[in-house]
């Protein structure tokens, strides 16, 4: 094999092609990661395959390298890639079109929330990969606008969260209606019993290449919690903020309503950040993601399903404000920093009466999360430490008449409905 000294070896060692190697180096892209060294020499060898790593080691390139260097650039579609969120299409789209550039192929994104009219115009211009949530790709076909006559690869990325989110009719019907010989790839961070009975049904032969050595956290993400009742989270954060001082974080909500409460918070106080969540249109998620990934903001209140698919660089802090339900949430929340190597921090905020959570997701994991003390940060004592209520001293005799004859606890009088119950008076007619 012909050496090219600038160009990355370790990727041609796996017999990646020279167009595509241009690629890699400027992507800056070295050394292959586990997942993409175990993955594409059998996914160019044409294998079914299911490949499980953890939230970002670089499985977009694991998949899109082999597929991309076996489509056919005078071809019509014959590759399609399935994501759970608008987002993550847009983001693989963005990775697989850089991994395209010196190899004369088209990638186009079908997702929700954009016109048909222009994916439709995209569509027109006869993509050979195709990457889209299975909505709107189901909507495409049903019209015809959309066909798999062609198609050699069909690809499903992050096949759990997929799944999670209710696509498993969808995923079946795409993938029941190709009926080319083609290779199927599955790639997540997690492989349920689920995932393998769908792998049973449309793959042959499959072959499993898992790296995640059964560890479902990132070795290089330090996590820590910290105790803090709801009335005292933002007073937390903002200690934590100007103790830490990150320089790109995620601020994790459970829902909309508390992401866009905490971001005013924010602002408020001279923080700022911007939010993301399924109630914003589809162009300003775009806008605000854009943003983000460029660092010209560095604080971003996000809710877990909008923020799937978040692949930026030097995220160096994740915030979960409030604890997730789903422990392996938690896990792809801290995937979102550590990325390909890098460290980070994780900081989630646990309520007195969510220990059972937090003792679930460290049942997950694996391993114990140590509580951290933060300087300066004192709790608010739970209600029960809290200085009780004064009743108002009665008088005795007021006392006796309410059934205390010693006058040593007060009761009050029984409520009465009150005087905007009362009968109206009749309007005198002078």
């Amino acid at each position: 094999m012909q050496r090219h000294p600038d160009l990355p070896q370790a990727f041609a060692d796996l017999g990646v092609e020279v167009r595509f190697l241009k690629a890699l180096h400027k992507m800056q892209f070295v050394e292959p990661s586990d997942i993409q060294r175990h993955m594409i020499p059998p996914a160019l060898e044409g294998q079914d395959i299911i490949g499980q790593a953890r939230t970002g080691t670089g499985k977009t390139a694991a998949f899109s390298i082999p597929v991309l260097q076996n489509l056919d650039p005078s071809g019509r579609l014959q590759a399609i890639c399935l994501v759970p969120t608008r987002e993550l299409a847009v983001q693989v789209t963005a990775e697989v079109a850089r991994i395209a550039e010196f190899a004369d192929l088209h990638v186009v994104a079908v997702y929700g929330g954009q016109k048909v009219a222009t994916q439709l115009h995209l569509l027109g211009r006869k993509p050979h990969f195709v990457v889209g949530t299975p909505g709107r790709v189901m909507d495409f076909m049903n019209r015809g606008v959309l066909e798999l006559a062609d198609l050699k690869f069909a690809v499903l990325d992050e096949v759990d969260r997929m799944l999670d989110i209710g696509f498993r009719e969808d995923i079946r019907t795409i993938l029941g209606r190709i009926k080319a010989e083609h290779q199927t790839i599955f790639v997540s961070a997690t492989i349920d019993d689920e995932i393998k009975r769908l792998a049973r049904k449309y793959m042959v032969n499959a072959k499993e290449v898992n790296v995640s050595q059964d560890r479902l956290t990132v070795d290089d993400v330090d996590q820590y919690y910290v105790t803090a009742e709801a009335r005292d989270k933002f007073r937390l954060l903002r200690l934590l903020f100007k103790q830490e001082s990150p320089d790109v974080s995620i601020i994790f909500c459970n829902t909309k309503h508390a992401a866009r409460k905490l971001t005013k918070k924010l602002h408020d106080a001279g923080i700022e950040a911007m939010e993301i969540h399924g109630d914003l249109m589809q162009r300003k998620r775009d806008r605000v993601m854009e943003q983000f990934r460029k660092h010209k903001i560095r604080v971003l209140v996000a809710t877990d399903l909008a923020a799937r698919g978040i692949d930026v660089s030097a995220i160096t802090h994740i915030f979960n404000y409030d604890i997730p339900q789903d422990s392996l949430i938690y896990v792809h929340r801290i995937g979102r920093t550590a990325r390909m190597g890098a460290k980070g921090i994780a900081i989630t905020f646990v309520t007195r009466e969510q220990g059972k959570e937090l003792t679930m997701i460290e049942a997950l994991i694996n391993k114990e999360i140590p509580l951290r003390k933060v300087n300066g940060f004192t709790p608010s004592p739970p209600p029960s430490e809290q200085e009780p209520v004064r009743t108002p001293q009665v008088s005795r005799l007021k006392a006796s008449v309410y059934g205390d004859p010693q006058g040593v606890v007060a009761k009050a009088p029984a409520k009465t409905l009150g005087s905007r119950f009362r009968t109206k008076r009749r309007r005198r007619r002078l």
